[in-house]
Parts: C-alpha cells; sequence; structure tokens
C-alpha cells in the first residue's frame, strides 16, 4: 500500500499525460482495471487498456491537463479538468470530468466525462 493519498495519485496521473507514454499511464491501473470514456464502451485489463490510449493518443502531438478541482472519500476520486490537446496543427481545450474509484494505490475503474462533439469538431 503506498504512503500517497488517492488524490495525490490521480494528481500524478493527470500529469503524467503530458508525456503521451502508454505503457507509463497504464502502469497507474491494477491488473484488472477499467478505463470507460464515456463516449465509447468500457476497455478492462491493464494491458488492454494500455493499447486503446496507445491507439487513442496516436494522433497527438502534444497534451496538458490541467487539472481544475479533485475531492474524494474513501476510494473514489473526482477530478475536474481541462485538457489541452494538440494533433498537429489542430487543437482542442476539452472540459473533462474523472471519476476515479482506486484499489490498493491504483485505477480500478476510470469513468471519463466529455462532450465528445467539442473533441471532434475541433480535430475534424
Amino acid at each position: 500500500m503506498s504512503d500517497q493519498s488517492n488524490e495525490e495519485i490521480i494528481g500524478e496521473f493527470v500529469e503524467a499525460w503530458s508525456r503521451l507514454d502508454a505503457d507509463e499511464l497504464a502502469s497507474y491501473f491494477t491488473e484488472d482495471g477499467t478505463y470507460h470514456n464515456m463516449p465509447t464502451g468500457p476497455v478492462s485489463g491493464r494491458s488492454n487498456v494500455r493499447e486503446m490510449i496507445s491507439e487513442f493518443t496516436a494522433p497527438w502531438t502534444a497534451t496538458q491537463w490541467d487539472l481544475l478541482n479533485i475531492a474524494s472519500t474513501g476510494d473514489v476520486v473526482i477530478a475536474e479538468r481541462l485538457d489541452r490537446t494538440q494533433a498537429g496543427d489542430k487543437a482542442v481545450d476539452l472540459p473533462c470530468t474523472g471519476v476515479f474509484e482506486m484499489q490498493d494505490g491504483k485505477i480500478f475503474y476510470w469513468r471519463d466525462y466529455f462532450d465528445i462533439g467539442t473533441y471532434v469538431r475541433a480535430m475534424s
């Protein structure tokens, strides 16, 4: 068990996105963890989460996620963000809220809520 709080772990996870390293990002999940990007279906298992992150971020040239608010109770962390992403000459500032269920210092279930239309319009 980590000495870090769940909020600190999620803060580091949000910051880690700027490195665009799918292996690093997947390492934050439990072996059977799930990432549910709400506009799409849930993906379970660390290796599948890694693959999804890798495919989703493939066109990205840079991203910076600003953590606006974070709150937690027990093993649940809620993080409001502004995800600023660049894909070549296209850019989007995407308001998001992530709900993270933690288990022994790792993400067991992550649900991410945002308007897919905002993202699609900016990237097309």
